[in-house]
């Protein structure tokens, strides 16, 4: 079920962001994909727990491959699709590696990867996908807005995602197991 939530999550993202104007609070326009591009972090973070590493990284693939296909058929340019995929890999890459190395209970670790992972696929698509330098649909003044309003909502995401873990397992849930 963990491996199926993850990939329907990504897929999701990619039509929420495609059927939904964006949510605007002040300077901030942010994806309504981007609530659901937190929880991927999350869900991809409960697959490694228990499939492992190396396995996730064929789980990621997998991901890549159908975000890119589900995107293109919505009809993104093939300039935010590729900035889509190059922001994918290199946001779950840092989120798996970070995951593996860090020597702390579940819910921290999910946190702490998360928040980077969402910090650089904010980062990565925004530069490479919307600004002048990609698909040039938000102007230079716009992009750090554009930015920091995503890993905003991303870390909250995560916050909320590492303190429902944290309540599962101090709920008597020794392992995540019972997620199932």
């Amino acid at each position: 079920m963990r491996i199926l939530f993850y990939l329907l999550s990504i897929v999701a993202a990619n039509v929420v962001t495609a059927a939904l104007a964006p949510l605007q609070f002040g300077i901030f326009i942010v994806p309504m994909g981007t609530l659901l591009v937190g929880a991927t972090f999350i869900l991809r973070d409960l697959v490694q727990n228990k499939y492992g590493r190396a396995k996730t990284y064929l789980f990621i693939f997998i991901a890549l491959i159908l975000s890119g296909l589900v995107s293109f058929m919505l009809g993104d340019t093939l300039l935010i699709v590729v900035a889509s995929a190059i922001s994918f890999v290199v946001s779950e890459s840092a989120d798996t590696e970070i995951y593996t190395r860090l020597k702390l209970p579940l819910a921290w670790r999910v946190f702490y990867s998360g928040i980077v992972g969402g910090f650089l696929d904010s980062v990565i698509f925004v530069i490479v996908g919307l600004s002048p330098l990609g698909a040039n649909i938000l102007p230079w003044e716009a992009v750090p807005a554009a930015i920091l309003g995503q890993i905003i909502v991303k870390t909250i995401i995560q916050m909320i995602g590492a303190l429902i873990l944290n309540q599962v397992r101090s709920n008597g849930f020794d392992n995540v197991e019972a997620m199932k």
